[in-house]
């Protein structure tokens, strides 16, 4: 089995990602290396991302619709329920894992000089969005690039209480795994998604960045009418 046609075509031309970061290019490589244990390849991607510091650049909204696209066309030969409970379990044990460094390190952890990919702006813009929003953060911020990465390892410095971490956690982690994917599968059967797979990533960004915007707006108000 190999990618989709129509995928392929649209894919390297229109986004020219390097490789390690196009998730088409990501999926097809778990597929020609690990076959019907592609899922697993993704799952390795969803749990470095949300639970290693050094996982903030992988590519997480658009491989997880792209991993839809893929198993609606059969390339990737697995239930959609599977997939879907594979990624929210992997991004649980990564959120989780990212806590537990953050509450055993304190914020030690984050006290590293700036790097071609990880910069200290990324922290900071990440514990300001958790002490506006507080626990919400961890649910709104599945769904944000970088921030997600960051947001479990500062709810972990800062001691949240586990128990409400766990709670705020499962929402997240299982909404995540679930809708993405699923939109993948449903959308991914049209060829016109396959030509225009940038414009629906920029989608799935602007999708991501929603509760930031509607969370600003509020607070906007809020100010004004004091």
């Amino acid at each position: 089995m190999s990618i989709p046609l129509y995928l392929a075509d649209a894919a390297p031309d229109v986004l020219a990602l390097p490789g390690w970061m196009d998730p088409a290019y990501l999926i097809e490589s778990f597929v020609a290396w690990l076959g019907p244990w592609a899922l697993v390849g993704v799952c390795a991607v969803v749990f470095a991302e949300t639970g290693l510091m050094v996982g903030f650049f992988l590519p997480g909204d658009s491989l997880l619709f792209t991993l839809g696209v893929f198993i609606g066309a059969g390339t990737v030969a697995v239930p959609p329920w599977v997939a879907c409970l594979a990624i929210a379990l992997s991004a649980v044990a990564g959120d989780q894992t990212g806590y537990w460094i953050g509450r055993g390190l304190g914020p030690k952890v984050f006290n590293k000089p700036d790097s071609r990919f990880f910069k200290q702006e990324y922290v900071d813009k990440t514990r300001a969005f958790f002490d506006k929003y507080g626990g919400r953060t961890i649910v709104m911020a599945q769904y944000v690039p970088i921030v997600r990465t960051f947001a479990p390892v500062v709810a972990g410095v800062g001691k949240m209480n586990y128990r409400h971490f766990v709670s705020f956690n499962l929402v997240a982690a299982f909404s995540w795994g679930i809708i993405l994917p699923l939109a993948g599968i449903a959308l991914g059967r049209f060829k016109w998604v396959g030509d225009n797979i940038d414009l629906i990533i920029i989608f799935i960004v602007l999708v991501s960045v929603t509760p930031m915007i509607i969370e600003y707006l509020r607070h906007r108000a809020t100010r004004s009418v004091q």
